[in-house]
């Protein structure tokens, strides 16, 4: 446990605007490989790749799901939140249930949730089934993800680690790009059920794949309950968090919803829907990048203006929704404007508790992930009861509201 008063130090520093906070020395993570297992980088960004792919799925079929299903688009939609809920839940608490487990053997597990979850989802005869499915891909979903960063400085070297990282996220980067036009596709020729057999087998590769690639990792970190409660008390870590619960919800009601608005209110046919989706994934490939390059010189510039683009598209959506230049144009620009978050968000928590970067961690990927949920459940509402455009109104309002916090509390560099 580090010293409590290079704790509060750390925190009035950057609280006060001067800045990221000066880590202690004992903060330093100690990293175990003497030589990169590269191999065990790669299957770590297979396993984001295959979780992002099925939680992104239902956005490009959520309309052939809701028919075969006899539910409302709205109610299919909870699929999204399903798993939302869940993997903020278990964000924070998995790193703590397993704390006594080879970290090796919990990713397998998590591996396996993904299998059998895809698995339900392609079998899936009602909504209650594919909710079932969702619960155990959010369980796998919120797992992982709080333990990749650990994970990693266990792979590599500490000098590789910003690559081994950047290895990792590339795996969003490549569903971003894939899950929803391939989704579309797929679903369009053989039904939304084989979307979700596709993934099943990613999935399956995975698991075989980090079986053989990733050594056994003892466990190391004593994660707690009490060090949560110690972060939530922060203000900057509150703020950081709060921005995330806008940002994000925003976000989420209008890309859960987008497919219904592109049929209903731009009345685009499949293969036109396919194109523009794939427009969103190249745009959020790119984006990673961009957003990456900015938040290197400020995290602060890299969010506000993602949200701020956001707001601008979301807006145009549901005045001129109608236009299927506006629509291909918004969709695909809104893409690349997403890409300026992840790295922002991950950054702003790491500075605001360079002390507990893990758990820190841990609260941000709950907030995303509850930052889903509020926007499909939001963004379902106004669609149920204002149709397709509900979703743009949804994430117009939200995004404004992240944009206007984190220009005004938002961390300034030194």
């Amino acid at each position: 446990m580090r010293d409590a008063a290079c704790i509060e130090n750390n925190s009035s520093h950057y609280a006060d605007g001067a800045g990221p906070a000066q880590p202690c020395h004992t903060a330093t993570p100690v990293h175990e490989q003497a030589g990169a297992n590269w191999a065990g980088i790669a299957t770590l960004a297979l396993g984001v790749f295959g979780l992002v792919t099925a939680e992104f799925l239902p956005a490009s079929l959520l309309t052939a799901m809701s028919t075969d299903l006899g539910v409302s688009d709205g109610a299919a939609g909870q699929a999204v939140t399903a798993t939302a809920i869940v993997g903020a839940i278990a964000a924070p608490t998995i790193p703590v249930l397993t704390r006594n487990f080879d970290r090796k053997r919990v990713v397998l597990a998590l591996s396996l949730l993904l299998v059998i979850s895809n698995v339900l989802a392609a079998t899936a005869g009602n909504l209650s089934v594919l909710l079932v499915s969702r619960v155990l891909l959010g369980i796998a979903l919120g797992g992982f993800w709080s333990m990749a960063a650990a994970l990693a400085m266990r792979l590599v070297p500490e000098k590789l680690f910003p690559r081994a990282m950047s290895a990792i996220l590339t795996g969003v980067s490549v569903a971003t790009v894939c899950a929803a036009p391939i989704g579309a596709y797929m679903g369009n020729l053989w039904g939304w059920r084989s979307a979700f057999v596709a993934a099943g087998i990613v999935s399956v590769v995975t698991l075989l794949a980090q079986l053989v690639a990733i050594p056994k990792l003892p466990p190391k970190d004593n994660p707690s309950v009490k060090i949560l409660f110690e972060l939530l008390g922060r203000t900057n870590v509150r703020i950081a968090l709060l921005a995330v619960l806008l940002v994000v919800s925003g976000h989420f009601a209008g890309f859960t919803y987008i497919r219904p608005l592109m049929e209903q209110v731009t009345h685009l046919s499949v293969s036109a829907i396919s194109a523009v989706l794939l427009g969103y994934g190249i745009g959020g490939f790119f984006g990673n990048f961009a957003g990456g390059f900015i938040a290197e010189r400020s995290e602060r510039h890299a969010i506000v203006f993602g949200a701020a683009f956001i707001t601008v598209l979301a807006a145009s959506l549901w005045i001129a929704g109608s236009s299927p230049v506006v629509a291909a144009v918004a969709i695909a620009l809104w893409g690349f404007a997403f890409g300026a978050f992840p790295v922002g968000f991950q950054t702003w928590i790491v500075r605001a508790a360079p002390d507990h970067a893990e758990s820190a961690g841990g609260l941000l990927v709950a907030a995303f992930q509850i930052a889903i949920a509020g926007g499909a459940i939001g963004g379902g509402v106004l669609v149920d009861h204002v149709g397709a455009l509900g979703g743009p109104i949804f994430a117009t309002v939200a995004m404004a509201l992240g944009t206007l916090l984190t220009l005004r509390y938002g961390p300034r560099t030194r």
